[in-house]
């Protein structure tokens, strides 16, 4: 259904239409439930393109994007990659949107979190 929705949001409102780009994001959102990363990866990666040519890099719908990004390449398991993306997200969202939004709070989580694991993860690596 969400591919129906899609493909009569790009026929009735155009591709890069923020709504259409809602559905994409979904999709993707749904992909990476399902735990089809690299499916979701590839929307995700269409979807901040597009967002950032129409909407602006630090445009909220922009970061949402970038958020979501960063967790699809951590379930992949690309974690440097995933937590200077992260690192990004939520420098931007402190800056755009605030240091206390649900939002900015809801990505610093997953951060400290990441950054933990890395930080345990080189621990046990010094120990051997």
């Amino acid at each position: 259904m969400e591919v129906q929705v899609i493909e009569t949001r790009k026929r009735v409102l155009g591709q890069e239409h923020p709504d259409t780009l809602t559905s994409i994001a979904n999709l993707a959102s749904t992909f990476w439930n399902q735990g089809r990363w690299k499916e979701a990866e590839d929307l995700e990666v269409q979807v901040i393109e597009t967002r950032k040519r129409v909407l602006g890099q630090e445009h909220p719908d922009t970061l949402t994007s970038i958020n979501n990004l960063a967790f699809s390449w951590k379930g992949q398991g690309r974690d440097k990659e995933a937590l200077k993306l992260m690192e990004q997200c939520v420098a931007l969202r402190s800056k755009i949107i605030g240091i206390n939004h649900p939002h900015t709070l809801s990505s610093r989580t997953a951060l400290l979190a990441w950054q933990k694991e890395e930080l345990e993860i080189g621990a046990l690596a010094g120990r051997e």
